[in-house]
């Protein structure tokens, strides 16, 4: 993370509790995070959408993208799950995280079953403006609707009419971890969150430090990353979560150790529930 990231991130964090400027812009990743989207409840029912495709035809998508994940995007379990959301389902970057199912309905080149996809992007414009719900997926995600041996002919289409519906996110034994932001300090905490089960989306954090009974409200910057500007504060750090759709909790205890480190990332032993 450049120095003028950090500086970036620092200042989003003091100031007004919505991002007043976009992500995508400040930090080069990701296709955007304009501020827009609006709050869904967390719906089983199959609903209508479109879809295209960007990247390498059989690639992974994003490198990076908007929710910050880095390289985790290439890597399993992200590797080629990954998709690109317009701002009805990126929220602001509350929805990063969430998963989701897609599937196309042509019988004549689409397999019955649906790809699943790990929001971990946002594209603002073009199909994905005006309130439209539109999923942008890797070349890799969106070749797997088609059936055997098709998802050359259904890239040529380039655009196609889908529908999708929330699933669980499943990390195979994964557990929630927890990236300290380069530029963090004793005065200025920043931390990126990995791999939820279940939901996948954060709407609140809050954490405590040592020997102390407080909980602290953290502040979601974009993406998914939370911030805190108090000091000076003390590890080790306790972190408490709730899922943004459903207000599922869960606490990391003392899982940020005294001697932390910027740039490391600490994994608790607990994670959500595999299931909606």
């Amino acid at each position: 993370m450049a120095p003028s990231r950090s500086l970036a991130l620092f200042l989003l964090c003091i100031l007004a509790p919505a991002p007043p400027v976009s992500a995508a812009l400040l930090f080069g990743g990701g296709k955007s995070s304009a501020a827009a989207g609006k709050a869904a409840d967390l719906d089983m029912e199959w609903r209508p959408a479109t879809a295209t495709w960007y990247g390498d035809a059989e690639g992974d998508g994003s490198d990076g993208g908007a929710c910050g994940y880095g390289t985790l995007v290439d890597v399993v379990p992200m590797k080629a799950r990954v998709g690109s959301v317009s701002p009805v389902l990126f929220k602001d970057g509350e929805g990063c995280g969430a998963c989701y199912k897609v599937k196309c309905l042509d019988r004549g080149i689409c397999s019955r079953r649906a790809v699943t996809v790990i929001v971990t992007d946002e594209c603002p414009g073009g199909l994905c403006a005006f309130g439209h719900t539109h999923f942008d997926l890797s070349g890799a995600a969106f070749s797997r609707m088609a059936v055997a041996g098709a998802g050359g002919r259904l890239r040529d289409r380039g655009q196609l009419n889908v529908v999708y519906r929330r699933t669980a996110c499943k990390y195979g034994g994964k557990n929630i971890a927890f990236r300290v932001n380069e530029g963090s300090t004793n005065f200025w905490l920043s931390l990126l969150v990995e791999f939820e089960d279940g939901e996948g989306d954060i709407g609140s954090m809050q954490i405590k430090q040592a020997n102390s009974v407080e909980w602290l409200d953290m502040k979601h910057v974009w993406g998914a990353t939370w911030c805190l500007v108090r000091g000076p504060l003390v590890g080790p750090f306790s972190v408490r979560l709730a899922t943004l759709s459903a207000k599922k909790t869960l606490t990391a205890r003392d899982v940020i150790p005294r001697n932390w480190t910027p740039k490391a990332t600490y994994t608790s032993r607990l994670n959500f529930e595999p299931s909606l």
